[in-house]
């Protein structure tokens, strides 16, 4: 007879708590440049119009920008460790038990890295607002990917919590 009828409790991916969370957001700057633009194109339509004209092109058209650039900002950068420890760079998940290697690329550096060094079969999650990247070197015989290149504003945090997750694996 088993111990208890109950079934084990099993933790979801969703209630697990992240060891590094971050959000890639757009530089402040684009927000008033992009309503700029978009009350530009308003009063270009509106242009003196009664009626309807005068203010819907404005309702219509300021949400635009604050969808896009809230959409643009949308990556998230998360590392999860726990029993199966893992790096998260928007819906793409990697175990952090294949990771051999880590690095920090400069800002110097990242347009050789992202260029003439890019090997095809990488995995590139870039954002051209964020300077830093860091290199994860994978050892995967399975996976024909051989690293992946993820832009970043906390290198040094990224890198220590992906270095926590493979040495409590390893």
């Amino acid at each position: 007879m088993p111990e208890s009828s109950q079934p084990a409790p099993t933790t979801s991916d969703n209630a697990r708590e992240p060891v590094y969370s971050e959000r890639l957001w757009v530089p402040w700057w684009w927000w008033p440049a992009g309503l700029f633009v978009a009350g530009l194109l308003a009063a270009e339509v509106h242009m003196g119009s009664p009626g309807i004209r005068q203010w819907l092109p404005y309702v219509l058209l300021f949400p635009f920008p604050v969808w896009l650039l809230l959409w643009v900002s949308r990556q998230r950068v998360e590392v999860y460790g726990g029993p199966n420890p893992e790096l998260r760079v928007g819906r793409a998940h990697l175990p952090l038990s294949v990771v051999s290697r880590t690095a920090a690329i400069p800002p110097s550096a990242k347009s050789a890295a992202l260029g003439r060094q890019l090997d095809p079969a990488a995995f590139v999650q870039n954002k051209s607002w964020v300077k830093d990247t860091v290199l994860i070197v994978l050892e995967d015989p399975e996976d024909p990917t051989p690293y992946w290149l993820v832009s970043t504003r906390r290198p040094a945090e990224l890198l220590a919590a992906i270095g926590r997750g493979t040495s409590a694996s390893g």
